[in-house]
């Protein structure tokens, strides 16, 4: 039976972990220059939201997931509450916190459905669209 070697095994996903979260502040800049904040309906759900939302945002979050595991948690809670996205905020913590499911790109699956699967009807065209506006 072979041997495994540890200490080669640990330093490969430190080194995954650190470049994915280098990879995360940067695009976490990115996205606090760019998008200020997102306007939504009061009475806004899941799929919703998840419309009115950048793709970089859904990335950010993957990332942010995948780099600090369950200590995601509570960043993506702030981020998605200064983004004015709150609908999501349920879902991504449940998500940061499920084992095993780092390596998913949980969100942007969320959202590449909520562009296909499930068209909303909403009286806001520029949700209908999945474009996002800021506010001044």
């Amino acid at each position: 039976m072979a041997e495994i070697d540890w200490r080669s095994l640990l330093i490969t996903l430190l080194t995954f972990s650190a470049i994915g979260l280098g990879l995360t502040l940067f695009v976490l800049g990115w996205v606090i220059w760019r998008v200020r904040r997102i306007q939504l309906p009061q009475e806004a759900g899941f799929f919703t939201a998840l419309r009115a939302t950048p793709l970089v945002v859904v990335i950010l979050l993957d990332l942010l997931d995948m780099s600090l595991d369950f200590l995601s948690a509570p960043i993506a809670w702030t981020l998605l509450g200064y983004l004015g996205l709150s609908p999501l905020r349920g879902v991504a913590v449940v998500e940061s916190l499920i084992p095993g499911t780092q390596l998913l790109p949980t969100m942007s699956i969320f959202w590449i459905i909520s562009r296909i699967f499930v068209p909303e009807v909403t009286e806001d065209e520029d949700i209908v669209e999945g474009a996002w506006r800021e506010l001044e």
